[in-house]
């Protein structure tokens, strides 16, 4: 099962999900500036990161860029996923989750299954 980020991680994540190329740790700092962290907290959320497999880094000279290892809508769809393996009962879950998305997002489903059904 996947684990949640923390709130700190979540922050972190949300900089290298919106950024279109790898980051170096201070390109996070700044980021964050409004939280006034030090470099090194910074660079331990990114390593934490990094070993929990949520964040892949290269090496770039003597410092490391930071990307993202699944995009924010993968990770989110398996947050769905996880939650959805917690029930009893699937079916009664998934009829419940279709019943409350709105008509654009029940639109939305409606299109993906049917493209699953083409795949198949």
């Amino acid at each position: 099962m996947l684990s949640k980020l923390g709130e700190l991680e979540r922050a972190a994540m949300e900089v290298l999900w919106d950024s279109r190329s790898p980051v170096l740790v201070r390109d996070v700092m700044q980021a964050l500036a409004e939280r006034d962290l030090a470099y090194t907290t910074v660079m331990t959320v990114l390593t934490r990161l990094t070993s929990k497999g949520f964040v892949e880094r290269t090496a770039d000279g003597r410092a490391w860029r930071y990307s993202p290892v699944a995009s924010r809508e993968q990770y989110v769809a398996q947050l769905m996923l996880d939650a959805l393996s917690l029930t009893g009962d699937r079916e009664a879950a998934l009829t419940h989750f279709a019943r409350s998305v709105s008509s654009p997002e029940a639109d939305v489903l409606s299109q993906a299954l049917a493209d699953k059904q083409d795949e198949i």
